[in-house]
């Protein structure tokens, strides 16, 4: 007897999860989503995986390194809600998005926290906006990339909230 394929949100909600903490561990001056260039692209990253940034809004195009051997994450849109403690964030029922790596779509799927969780910024970060823990929960279209072969690789992504709310990256990525 053949398992069921596995839910594909339910692989995404965990790095969505940990994607908005990442975001919450910078600062403000070198926060990913304000990053302009890419250049604070390796700060905080997991071990296991590489997370990429949109934007608060807008296109941005960025370089940077990734190590080999990584998977990459990425949201090509994705919004967050703090102070719920009832459950998981909402989804935008008309969001949209899309994503390519050297010219190829990538699936980006639906996921979300499966309840709100609690996350520590500083002052002033985009996800927190206060120095201590919060609650937030997430919900996102999201990409997830296996881990590309070394050499130069560009990634694009997009989303839109269904309304006037769109964010773009480009990055020019270097593996090695």
């Amino acid at each position: 007897m053949l398992s069921p394929a596995p839910d594909p949100a339910s692989a995404l909600a965990p790095l969505a999860v940990r994607w908005v903490a990442w975001v919450a561990a910078h600062r403000q001056p070198v926060n990913p989503l304000k990053d302009h260039t890419g250049r604070h692209g390796g700060r905080h990253q997991p071990d296991d995986v590489w997370f990429l940034a949109g934007t608060l809004g807008g296109g941005v195009s960025r370089r940077c390194v990734v190590p080999a051997g990584r998977p990459l994450f990425f949201p090509a849109f994705c919004w967050w809600e703090v102070g719920r403690r009832d459950g998981p964030a909402e989804p935008v029922s008309h969001a949209g998005g899309h994503a390519e790596l050297d010219g190829i779509a990538v699936p980006v799927r639906p996921a979300g926290s499966p309840a709100s969780f609690p996350v520590r910024g500083f002052f002033n970060n985009v996800v927190t906006a206060w120095p201590w823990s919060v609650q937030v929960s997430c919900w996102g279209l999201w990409g997830l990339v296996p881990p590309p072969p070394p050499g130069p690789h560009r990634l694009s992504f997009a989303g839109h909230d269904g309304g006037r709310f769109r964010v773009e990256a480009e990055y020019e990525l270097e593996v090695r």
